[in-house]
């Protein structure tokens, strides 16, 4: 009877006992930091100018092909976003048009860029075309 009741107090001491995670979040406050300067930059506007890239995605993870080389330091909303692994390929090919216009006309930037996007989706394969069309940018002076 003690074997008994020794098992019947382990197995209560075992049931009432275990494992248990705890998590304790604080509230935080996101940090904003504006840079404020008092800097001026004359832009002299220029000719048309244009750039164009594509990129293919399989199964909205593998990317194939496309371009290597990309505008960065500029963020394009607006574009189909939720793949998989981050990956836009809207965004990428938008930079990447963008940097093609910007490095074969010898701008420093583009004014009033136009970006046409055509996506042809068949469901497991897509392709994204993006021509972007502006004014060419040169920097004059910076006060």
């Amino acid at each position: 009877m003690k074997h008994v009741a020794y098992a019947a107090a382990f197995s209560a001491l075992a049931l009432l006992t275990g494992c248990a995670s705890q998590n304790v979040s604080q509230p935080t406050a996101p940090l904003n930091g504006n840079v404020k300067t008092d800097l001026k930059a004359d832009v002299k506007v220029g000719e048309s100018i244009s750039g164009e890239s594509s990129v293919s995605i399989l199964f909205n993870v593998f990317k194939l092909g496309g371009d290597s080389q990309f505008a960065d330091g500029v963020t394009y909303g607006g574009g189909e976003g939720g793949f998989a692994l981050g990956l836009d390929p809207v965004a990428s090919a938008k930079s990447a048009a963008a940097y093609k216009a910007v490095t074969t006309s010898g701008a420093d930037l583009i004014v009033a860029p136009r970006y046409e996007v055509n996506v042809e989706d068949y469901f497991v394969y897509k392709t994204v075309n993006v021509k972007v069309t502006g004014k060419k940018g040169t920097v004059t002076a910076i006060r």
